[in-house]
């Protein structure tokens, strides 16, 4: 994973920021002291403190996905990441690709300093209304110092992801409106939308792997956002998300319903500039293989990543496994196959966890049941490889463990996970 530093180094394992003091002895031993409490009570302390900010500063709404706060992933997320801040006071280089995640989140939303302040008086709040008196002042004042340390590390860097969005050529700041200039549908359930600026001016190239963000209206009279993987490669003209219809309790899946039932050709979307610390880099001429483990919709970064790669690495030996239900749900196949069939160093393979053994062999290259480790191994014999994968959280974290016990080291390990990071080391 990519692993932030400050400009002006590091001194005594900690990350600074130029012009400002590292934090007290004292403040890292009060926020230490708190991390096993924070551990046992950090939901209720995080559900309290969503709950409070917004009510209390309901302007901040638009920048959260509200189906994930009634799933709880959100507040599930925050509470692991306050926890390891305050267990990780002490080393927060340990932190430093969690630094980064949040930091391309933050500008894929369009967080802005005047943003922090709002958070911080919130949580400090919270922090005093659920633990009470034993939310000394002590442990509060300790809690504001540490929360501005973060808060200016996060704003530093998000600074020069704003600066390199805005130099690069066709790059902008904010929310732009692209025009919607094709619509494809992949599958059953996936339908990928062409998008290019309005003037014909061109886009920014980006890294294969990374995500824009979308934001559309609301019933309510305000807006929404999500983030979307670029699934074709750069460099094409145009920008390419292929999204899934989503449906489920709470309002979940608006968004992917209303671009599927409601945008069409001719049509503009608000759209923020590619983000996101999950990519291969092209530059990277590494000539160990590339294994590329996809389930579901999960295909849409890592396509990106398979076209990219043959391109930049033509002799490097390429992996794709894809799993899905079945193959009318399945996007892309048809583009996979044209590419094995045109890259001898490229081999794919597909599961259908729907299909039995005998229904499976009809369709070439294919097998029932999983994305399994004998599997990926059987590709693979000696596991020497760099692994790029996506998908929902069981495919994810089965897939993860799998790579541990094999030894692989981090550095060969890459993977976009949307939630809380806990979740999958768990």
């Amino acid at each position: 994973m990519v692993q932030t530093r400050c400009n002006s180094g590091c001194e005594s394992g900690l990350i600074v920021v130029k012009g400002r003091k590292m934090l007290s002895d004292q403040t890292v031993a009060i926020v230490k002291s708190t991390a096993p409490v924070l551990q046992e009570h950090g939901e209720t302390l995080t559900r309290h403190f969503y709950e409070r900010m917004f009510r209390v500063n309901p302007e901040v709404k638009p920048f959260f996905n509200h189906s994930n706060q009634s799933e709880g992933s959100q507040q599930r997320a925050l509470a692991g990441a306050i926890a390891a801040y305050a267990a990780n006071i002490d080393n927060l280089e340990a932190l430093g690709g969690a630094v980064e995640l949040i930091a391309q989140k933050h500008a894929s939303l369009q967080i802005k300093p005047e943003h922090y302040p709002i958070v911080g008086d919130n949580l400090l709040a919270s922090i005093k209304e659920v633990l009470g008196e034993a939310a000394t002042d002590e442990i509060i004042a300790a809690w504001a110092e540490a929360y501005q340390f973060l808060a200016d590390i996060l704003q530093g860097r998000e600074t020069q992801i704003y600066a390199s969005h805005a130099k690069k050529a066709g790059g902008w700041t904010g929310f732009r409106k692209l025009s919607v200039v094709d619509k494809v549908k992949e599958s059953e359930l996936i339908t990928s939308f062409y998008l290019q600026n309005s003037d014909g001016t061109d886009l920014p190239v980006y890294l294969p792997g990374q995500y824009i963000t979308v934001r559309l209206p609301t019933p309510d009279g305000s807006t929404t956002m999500r983030n979307y993987s670029l699934s074709n490669k750069p460099g094409a003209g145009h920008f390419r998300i292929s999204v899934k219809r989503e449906t489920g309790p709470e309002g979940q899946g608006y968004v992917s319903n209303l671009l599927h039932d409601s945008l069409s050709v001719g049509d503009e979307i608000e759209v923020a500039p590619p983000c996101g610390e999950f990519y291969l880099n092209p530059k990277d001429k590494h000539e160990r293989p590339l294994v590329l483990l996809a389930a579901g919709v999960g295909i849409t970064p890592i396509i990106s990543i398979l076209e990219t790669a043959l391109e930049a690495t033509p002799g490097r030996q390429v992996v794709l496994v894809h799993g899905c239900l079945n193959p009318n749900v399945q996007a892309f196949r048809d583009d996979l196959d044209e590419l094995a069939e045109s890259h001898d160093n490229l081999s794919v393979h597909y599961c259908y966890s729907d299909l039995s053994e005998n229904e499976v062999l009809t369709h070439k290259n294919a097998s029932a049941g999983l994305v399994s480790a004998e599997l990926v191994e059987s590709l693979i014999p000696n596991r020497h490889a760099d692994y790029y994968f996506c998908g929902p959280k069981p495919f994810m974290v089965s897939i993860y463990h799998e790579l541990l016990k094999w030894g692989v080291p981090g550095s060969q390990v890459h993977f976009e996970f949307f939630g809380p990071r806990q979740e999958l080391e768990s």
